[in-house]
């Protein structure tokens, strides 16, 4: 399998364009992140192009403390589109693949819509530059009040947005806690997957313990021909360095 370091989570201790060439010194085949907004979009691909990685995807901005995203928020379209500007717009320049766009907190008819809205216009925007656009459902435990939490939701935005470069960010961790069945799952969405990411769950660490039999997944994943690398989006137990032993083991080969 390949793999590719989330550096939202991981190396958080070094600049991004640091972390980068962390990740590739470990035997990452690429690298995603959540914000990098602070830091000048040309170190980052001087990094990445230095290193020969991939950029999979980064996050649009959260908004306000507390509210986790703007784009399912009524009435809040003139800082949400914003939001899809800006990261469109760093992730051309870092030849990134994906964006999620993040909901926010919100709940009801009118958030749906407005998300469904501003989803529209992200994809329409990001289409002329090949990016990918990614929603993910957030567990409640660790997301309260987030708008997206469960695969069949995000499933009937996806129909209803009705855009071919729209796809679910299949995040195993989350998933798991919200609606089980992992495999089953996976089999069932990969048509609208656009990206995976692991976890140990309950404790969204380093993915060799857990409820999640990681081997059992990757080989459904062998089955379904899903060749794209992995995103290791958990927080490590003690430093990255010292975590990365899961990724020699049999399991993740």
């Amino acid at each position: 399998m390949k793999f590719s370091a989330n550096l939202g989570f991981l190396w958080t201790e070094l600049p991004l364009p640091e972390a980068i060439r962390a990740a590739s010194k470990a035997g990452f085949d690429a690298v995603e992140c959540h914000w990098p907004y602070e830091t000048p979009a040309a170190e980052v691909l001087q990094a990445l192009d230095e290193c020969g990685l991939r950029m999979l995807g980064l996050n649009t901005i959260r908004g306000k403390t507390g509210e986790n995203g703007l784009s399912a928020l009524p009435r809040r379209e003139a800082d949400a589109r914003p939001a899809i500007d800006q990261s469109i717009a760093y992730a051309r320049d870092i030849r990134a693949s994906n964006i999620h766009v993040m909901a926010g907190i919100a709940e009801g008819p009118d958030a749906h819509d407005t998300f469904v809205g501003n989803l529209v216009y992200a994809c329409d925007a990001a289409r002329a530059f090949g990016i990918t656009i990614l929603i993910e459902p957030l567990n409640t435990r660790d997301a309260p009040g987030y708008f997206l939490t469960t695969s069949r939701q995000a499933e009937k935005i996806i129909r209803d947005v009705s855009r071919p470069n729209l796809k679910l960010m299949f995040d195993c961790y989350h998933l798991e806690i919200m609606e089980g069945n992992v495999l089953q799952r996976l089999t069932a969405l990969m048509p609208v997957i656009g990206h995976i990411q692991i976890a140990s769950v309950p404790e969204r660490a380093e993915p060799d313990t857990g409820d999640i039999d990681y081997g059992r997944v990757f080989g459904v994943l062998r089955d379904l021909a899903y060749i794209l690398p992995i995103g290791a989006e958990y927080r490590p137990r003690t430093t990255t360095d010292a975590g990365l032993g899961w990724m020699k083991s049999p399991t993740f080969a």
